[in-house]
C-alpha cells in the first residue's frame, strides 16, 4: 500500500516530538501517534478532483478507494492505558484459544478438532489486529485507484491479452515494469548470488509427472471447487460459502441465530472436510453469485496446469509450480561441480505457474509469476553459517507463533538474540532472515510496513523445521513476498526413494569406523531365465530396498523359501532362494553419507514489485493530479532524463553529446526534447521515476558549459559542469553518493517550477 511518507514526514516528526514528551504521563491524546504506520481499507468519499478515467479492460469495477495510514507502533498501544484497557479483553480471547490449541495437539486430538480450534484462533486475531487498527489515527491516506491509473497510462504493466477482454490472472509489463523488474533481479543478483558466490541454473519450466509425484505436488496442490451447472463458471468453494454467508447474515430479516450460526461456520470454515463444505452448500441452497444458477457437486482442482510432452500425448508433464525441484533434481551435477564440499547454495530465477482459481488483487495473485528462488545445501548437523557474526546485531521485527498464538504483538529482536534463544531455528535460517531484510529495505520497502511472520505449527509443512515469511504492509493487508524455510532433507530423500539415485554428501569421519553391510545379491542368470524382459526392473527394484527391508526378506527366505516383490508398477513377483540370497559384510569407512538439509529462501518478485510501487507513490503538496514514484535510484527503471529547455537547434550538439556520455557510462536514459512546458516535461519524467533529470538551457552554451541537475523528490536542481554531470549521475545512481552531498558540491540553481496543469 502506498505509504505517503515523504507527504507524512512533518507529520510524523512533530508527532513523534510529542509522543517522547508524553511517555512519562498517564493518559494519551488521540492526536499523538507513533513513528510506524498501518492501513486500514475503509471506503473514503469522493474526491474533490477528478482524476483521469481507469482503462477500460481491468479495475473499472472497484470503488474509488482511499485507504487510510494510521499508526500502529506496538510502543504507542502498549503506552495508552485507554486503548490497551480495550485491547486487552480481546488480548485474552487469543490467548485463551492459543492455549486451547496447545493442549489438543498436546492430548492428541482428532485432527478435525485441531483445524477448528486454529481456525478460530484465526479469526479471534483478525478481530484484535482490527480492532488495533481502529484505535489508533490516521495520519495520511493512499488512493488507490489514482496510482493504478498512473501505472496503466504509462505502461509499468497491464492486463495481458487486453484487446480481447483481457485474461484474469495475468500481466504484461512494458517498458518501465519490465525496466523496474530487470534493476531488482540485477540487484537480487548482487545481493545473494554474487555475494554469497551461488552456483546458478536455469532449469526447463515443463517438469515430467513422476518428479512432482515425488516432491508431492500432484496428491496435494489442489484447492475445491463448484462450477456453475450452465455456464461453467468456477468458483473456491471456502471463499464462496463465505462470500454466501457473510451477505447472509448481513440481510435485514437475518435473525441473531441465523447470524450466529453463519459466524460459527465462517470461523470454522478452514477445518471443514470435502463433504462438510458440500454439505453447508445445499442447507443454505448457496447458487452461482454471477447468474444464481445451481452449482455443481464440489470437486478437487489441482493448482498446476497439466500438458502432454511430445507428439504421442503419452508422457504426462506440468508447468512447474515453482523452480525449486528444477535444483533439487540436479543436486548430484551441483555437489560434484562444487567439487563435492557443503555447504553451499544455488540460485535460480524463472517463471512459475499456478492455475487459482480465483485470481484476484492485481500482481498479489496471478497465474504466471517470477520467483527468485535460493537453495542453501548444509550439514543437518552443523547448520551455523560462517558469515552470521556479519548480521547478528540487525535489528528485525519478529513475529513468533507464540506471539500470535498468546494476542501479542511483533517484536524488535536482533536476529542474533533470536537465534541464540531457539526463536529462529539456527543461523544460516537467521543470516538469510536478516539478508532478505537489507535486501527488501536497499530496494525501497519501508522499514516499519516490513515483518517476519513465523509459521504456527497448523501451516508448516510435516518437513519443515522452521518457517519464517517476510511480510509487507500494503493496502490489501499483510502480504507474503518473501518465505524462508529450512526444509530438512525432505525433497532429496524424496527423490533419492523415487529414482534410487543416491543425492547425498559424504563428511570425513575423525577416526575409520568397521561397519556391517547388507545387501541382497540376485542371480541375474537364473532371474533373466524365469523373468524374461522383467528381470531388469526386479533387480533395479531389490537394489532399492532398506536395510529394515532386506532384513524382512532374509526372514522369509529362512521360512517359507519365498519373497514377494511389489514393483513400481504394481505387479507382484515371487523369488526363491535360486533367484536372490542375502549377503552380510563388514568394511571400514573413513567417511560418512547423509542427506544434506536445506534452507530455502524464496522470492515472489511480482508481489514485492507491487508493494515496492505503492511504497514508492507520491502526491505532490499543492497539486494531487500531479503524482510520482520515489523508487530508489539503484532500481528505477530509467536512471536520468535529458530535456533541452526548448526546440533550439543550438542546445542539440550538447543533447546529443550528454546521450553519448551517458550511454558510454551503461546509464540507461531518456531524451525528451518534445513540446510542452519544461514543468510539463519534468512532470513527466517523474511519473516514470526517473530521479534525476539534466536541462540543457542557454547558460549551457557559454564558457563554461554547465547544466542543471535535477532531484526528482526535491524538486531542487544544482550546475554542474557538462564533463562532470555524467560521473555524478553515475554516482547517485550506484549509491556511491546522496543527493545531500551534491547538494553541498555544487551550486542550487534557484528557479521555481512550474505546474504541470
Amino acid at each position: 500500500m502506498s505509504l505517503q511518507l515523504l507527504k507524512a514526514l512533518p507529520h510524523l516528526r512533530s508527532a513523534t516530538l510529542a509522543v517522547r514528551s508524553q511517555l512519562a504521563r498517564t493518559t494519551w491524546s488521540r492526536e499523538h501517534i507513533a513513528t510506524k504506520v498501518f492501513f486500514s481499507t475503509a471506503a473514503a468519499p469522493p474526491a474533490q478532483s477528478p482524476s483521469p478515467s481507469p482503462s477500460p479492460t481491468w479495475g473499472t469495477k472497484k470503488q474509488k478507494r482511499k485507504v487510510n495510514l494510521r499508526s500502529a507502533a506496538a510502543e504507542f498501544i502498549m503506552s495508552n492505558p485507554e486503548i490497551e484497557a480495550q485491547l486487552a479483553p480481546l488480548r485474552e480471547r487469543v490467548q485463551e484459544q492459543g492455549n486451547l490449541v496447545r493442549e489438543l495437539k498436546a492430548q492428541g486430538a482428532a485432527e478435525l478438532d485441531v483445524k477448528k480450534a486454529v481456525a478460530e484462533l484465526k479469526a479471534r486475531k483478525k478481530v484484535l489486529e482490527e480492532k488495533e487498527l481502529a484505535l489508533t489515527p490516521s495520519v495520511v491516506s493512499f488512493d488507490r485507484a489514482k496510482m493504478e491509473d498512473l501505472l496503466k497510462r504509462r505502461f509499468f504493466y497491464d492486463q495481458s491479452f487486453a484487446i480481447y477482454g483481457g485474461i484474469t490472472g495475468q500481466y504484461d509489463f512494458g517498458p518501465m515494469g519490465c525496466a523496474l523488474k530487470s534493476n531488482i533481479l540485477a540487484l537480487w543478483r548482487q545481493y545473494f548470488a554474487l555475494e554469497e558466490q551461488m552456483l546458478e541454473v536455469d532449469c526447463s519450466i515443463l517438469t515430467p509427472e513422476p518428479v512432482l509425484k515425488a516432491s508431492g505436488h500432484v496428491e496435494r496442490f489442489a484447492d475445491l471447487m463448484v462450477k456453475d451447472v450452465k455456464t461453467g463458471e468456477c468458483f473456491r468453494l471456502d471463499h464462496l460459502i463465505k462470500q454466501a454467508l457473510e451477505k447472509l447474515s448481513k440481510a435485514k430479516e437475518a435473525t441473531p441465530a441465523l447470524q450466529a450460526e453463519c459466524e460459527d461456520i465462517i470461523i470454522k470454515l478452514d477445518g471443514l472436510n470435502k463433504q462438510e463444505l458440500a454439505d453447508v452448500l445445499a442447507k443454505y441452497n448457496i447458487k452461482s453469485p454471477l447468474t444464481g444458477n445451481d452449482l455443481t457437486e464440489p470437486i478437487e482442482f489441482n493448482l498446476m496446469f497439466a500438458t502432454q510432452i511430445g507428439p504421442t500425448g503419452l508422457v504426462k508433464g506440468f508447468l512447474r509450480p515453482e523452480t525449486a525441484q528444477g535444483i533439487f533434481v540436479n543436486f548430484k551435477r551441483l555437489l560434484e561441480f562444487n567439487q563435492g564440499k557443503l555447504p553451499f547454495a544455488v540460485a535460480q530465477i524463472g517463471n512459475s505457474f499456478r492455475n487459482e482459481i480465483s485470481p484476484r488483487s492485481g500482481l498479489i495473485r496471478v497465474r504466471e509469476f517470477t520467483m527468485a528462488e535460493i537453495e542453501h545445501f548444509c550439514d543437518p548437523v552443523h547448520k551455523d553459517h560462517p558469515k552470521f557474526g556479519n548480521i547478528k546485531s540487525e535489528k528485525m521485527t519478529l513475529y513468533s507463533a507464540c506471539n500470535q498464538m498468546d494476542g501479542k504483538s511483533a517484536a524488535q529482536v536482533e536476529i542474533g538474540a533470536a537465534v541464540a534463544s531457539k526463536l529462529v531455528a539456527n543461523e544460516t535460517l537467521g543470516y538469510y532472515m536478516a539478508r532478505i531484510q537489507q535486501f527488501l529495505l536497499a530496494i525501497g520497502i519501508k522499514p516499519e510496513c516490513l515483518r517476519f511472520r513465523q509459521h504456527m505449527s497448523n501451516e508448516m509443512a510435516h518437513y519443515a523445521c522452521d518457517c519464517w515469511d517476510a511480510e509487507i504492509l500494503t493496502s490489501y493487508g499483510w502480504v507474503e513476498c518473501v518465505g524462508c524455510a529450512d526444509r530438512s532433507a525432505y525433497d532429496l530423500g524424496q527423490h533419492t526413494a523415487a529414482t534410487g539415485v543416491r543425492l547425498v554428501a559424504e563428511k570425513r569421519l575423525p577416526a575409520p569406523k568397521t561397519v556391517e553391510v547388507s545387501e541382497i545379491v540376485p542371480n541375474k542368470q537364473a532371474l533373466g531365465k524365469t523373468f524374461k524382459k522383467e528381470a531388469k526392473n526386479i533387480t533395479d527394484a531389490l537394489a532399492k530396498l532398506s536395510l529394515e527391508e532386506i532384513t524382512k526378506v532374509e526372514q522369509e527366505l529362512a521360512g517359507d523359501g519365498q519373497y514377494k516383490l511389489t514393483l513400481a508398477d504394481g505387479q507382484s513377483h515371487e523369488l526363491g532362494k535360486d533367484t536372490i540370497s542375502v549377503k552380510h559384510s563388514s568394511k571400514t569407512v573413513h567417511v560418512e553419507e547423509f542427506i544434506p538439509s536445506v534452507v530455502e529462501p524464496s522470492f515472489g518478485i511480482g508481489r514485492i514489485m507491487y508493494a515496492l510501487l505503492e511504497h514508492s507513490f507520491q502526491c505532490r503538496d499543492g497539486d494531487e493530479q500531479r503524482c510520482y514514484f520515489t523508487l530508489p535510484s539503484l532500481v528505477a527503471p530509467i536512471k536520468c532524463s535529458i530535456l533541452p529547455l526548448s526546440n533550439n537547434t543550438d542546445f542539440q550538439p550538447y543533447t546529443q553529446k550528454l546521450s553519448s556520455a551517458l550511454t558510454k557510462a551503461e546509464l540507461s536514459h531518456k531524451v525528451d526534447d518534445s513540446s510542452g512546458s519544461i514543468g510539463r516535461r519534468y512532470a513527466r519524467t517523474d511519473e516514470i521515476a526517473i530521479p534525476y533529470g539534466i536541462t540543457v538551457d542557454f547558460d549551457t552554451l557559454k564558457e563554461p558549459h554547465t547544466v542543471t541537475l535535477r532531484d526528482r523528490n526535491t524538486m531542487k536542481q544544482v550546475r554542474v559542469g557538462l564533463e562532470e554531470v555524467v560521473g555524478v549521475v553515475k554516482d547517485l545512481s550506484t549509491a556511491r553518493t546522496t543527493w545531500e552531498k551534491v547538494t553541498e558540491t555544487y551550486p542550487l540553481f534557484e528557479q521555481q517550477e512550474a505546474s504541470s496543469k
